[in-house]
């Protein structure tokens, strides 16, 4: 092109040169919907309470027993200036533990409301990813106790982790009366 051309004519002959030279976008293939959770073991079994039902996950800290209160609540523990009730899952609903050591057990700490608490379980699984196709409405094996408080589950390489509500135990009345008498 001589240095009298149009610039704009070069410019749309470099725009039209540009789309035929560019190549396509790769085909856009449907993501899968994903359910994300906080898994544990409660008695040798796998559960996953919902990411927005769960603050935090600590070990489990030095609390302090409280006298006049059902077994199943350990007693409380200050963390960062918050006390901090302890309920051991296990024991509240009738289970026994599968951790072998209390260097295992780890702490959900749940927030809803004006309920603080912390549900005491065998172990911690991390972060747990499934597809929302694979959920199962009714999974087996869930023990009695602990049935009221699942809501289905998914299943992972033949494996089926329960969904726990914590928002269920949390309005169970037998949760809330931890007075012995």
């Amino acid at each position: 092109m001589s240095a009298q051309a149009d610039p704009f004519a070069i410019l749309t002959d470099i725009a039209r040169r540009s789309r035929t030279m560019a190549a396509g976008l790769p085909e856009q293939e449907e993501a899968a919907e994903l359910w994300n959770g906080i898994g544990f073991i409660l008695a040798g079994q796998r559960y996953i309470a919902s990411m927005g039902e769960v603050v935090e996950i600590l070990h489990v800290p030095r609390y302090t027993r409280v006298p006049g209160v059902r077994p199943f609540l350990l007693g409380a523990a200050n963390v960062r200036g918050r006390l901090l009730p302890l309920i051991d899952l296990a024991h509240f609903f009738d289970l026994p533990r599968s951790a072998r050591s209390s260097r295992e057990r780890r702490v959900l700490v749940i927030e809803q409301g004006d309920i603080f608490s912390g549900l005491v379980v065998d172990s911690v699984a991390g972060m747990q990813y499934f597809a929302a196709d694979n959920f199962v409405a009714a999974p087996q094996d869930t023990p009695a106790s602990v049935q009221p408080f699942v809501q289905g589950g998914f299943e992972r390489n033949k494996e089926v982790w329960k969904v726990f509500s914590t928002v269920e135990l949390v309005g169970d009345e037998r949760f809330l009366d931890v007075a012995q008498w």
